[in-house]
C-alpha cells in the first residue's frame, strides 16, 4: 500500500486528505509541522509529500530544501492557499513536483497523487543491465559483481542492498528508507541494515588504498559514492 505524507497545520485539511487517501487505498500519515514532518521522514520511507507551504515555525519551502538535500526524490506536492506566480515558481524551482493552491477538488487532488505515485513506481522499476561506479561493476542480469575484474560473491540481500545503492549514487537514505526498499516489509529493522552494510564494505572496500563506496552520514543513513 502506497504511504503518503501529509503536512499542513490546518486539522480540516488533514483530516479531509487523509479521508480521501483511504478512499483510494492509499495509507496517509499526519504531521502538523515542518520540523515534525522531517523528523517522521528521518526514521520512516514514504512514497509521496503533500506539503503545506504557509505555516508556522518552518515553513514548507525550508521543509522541501530538506528533503531534497538529505532524502533525495520522494515526490512532493505543495499546497498553498496564496495564487503568486512567485510561489508556484520558487516551490517548482526548489524541486517541487507539483503545486496546488487552496481550496482545492478532493478529487483533482487524488488524481495528482495518483500520478505522482505511478511516476515513482516508474522510477523504481527502471533498471540497467550493468551498473559501474569507479572499479565496482554489477551485471544485474547475471547477478556477477566485481571491484577491478575481482569476482566478488554476494548472497541474498547483500547483492539487492547493493543493487539499490548503485542504482541511487549520491541520495542519501536512513536505515528505515533503506530497509523498506529491500527487504520490502513494513517491519523496519536498523540492525539487519547495519549488519548487511558491514558485511558489504568487508567485501568490497579496498583499505589499503581508503576506497570507500558506502558512506556513512552522520545523524541521517548512508550514501553510495565512490571516493579515494
Amino acid at each position: 500500500m502506497p504511504k503518503v505524507l501529509v503536512v499542513d497545520d490546518e486539522t480540516e485539511i488533514r483530516q479531509m486528505l487523509l479521508k480521501y487517501l483511504k478512499r483510494e487505498g492509499i495509507c496517509g500519515i499526519e504531521c502538523e509541522n515542518g520540523t515534525e514532518a522531517l523528523a517522521y521522514l528521518k526514521e520512516n520511507a514514504v512514497d509521496l509529500v503533500i506539503l503545506d507551504i504557509m505555516m508556522a515555525g518552518m515553513d514548507g519551502f525550508e521543509v522541501l530544501k530538506q528533503i531534497r538535500q538529505r532524502m533525495g526524490e520522494i515526490p512532493v506536492i505543495l499546497l498553498s492557499a496564496r495564487q503568486e506566480e512567485y510561489d508556484k515558481v520558487l516551490g517548482l524551482g526548489l524541486g517541487a513536483d507539483d503545486y496546488v493552491t487552496k481550496p482545492f477538488s478532493p478529487g483533482e487532488m487524488m488524481a495528482r497523487v495518483k500520478v505522482q505515485l505511478r511516476k515513482g513506481m516508474k522510477i523504481e522499476k527502471k533498471a540497467e543491465r550493468i551498473l559501474e561506479a569507479d572499479g565496482l561493476r554489477m551485471d544485474t542480469e547475471s547477478c556477477q559483481v566485481t571491484v577491478d575484474g575481482r569476482e566478488v560473491v554476494l548472497a541474498g540481500k547483500e547483492f539487492w542492498l547493493l543493487k539499490f545503492f548503485m542504482e541511487h549514487p549520491g541520495q542519501v537514505f536512513t536505515k528505515a528508507q533503506i530497509y523498506h526498499h529491500v527487504w520490502e516489509d513494513g517491519y523496519e529493522d536498523d540492525n539487519t541494515v547495519m549488519v548487511y552494510i558491514s558485511k558489504l564494505r568487508e567485501k568490497l572496500e579496498d583499505k589499503p588504498n581508503e576506497r570507500i563506496w558506502i558512506q556513512t552520514i552522520r545523524g541521517i543513513g548512508y550514501r553510495f559514492g565512490g571516493s579515494r
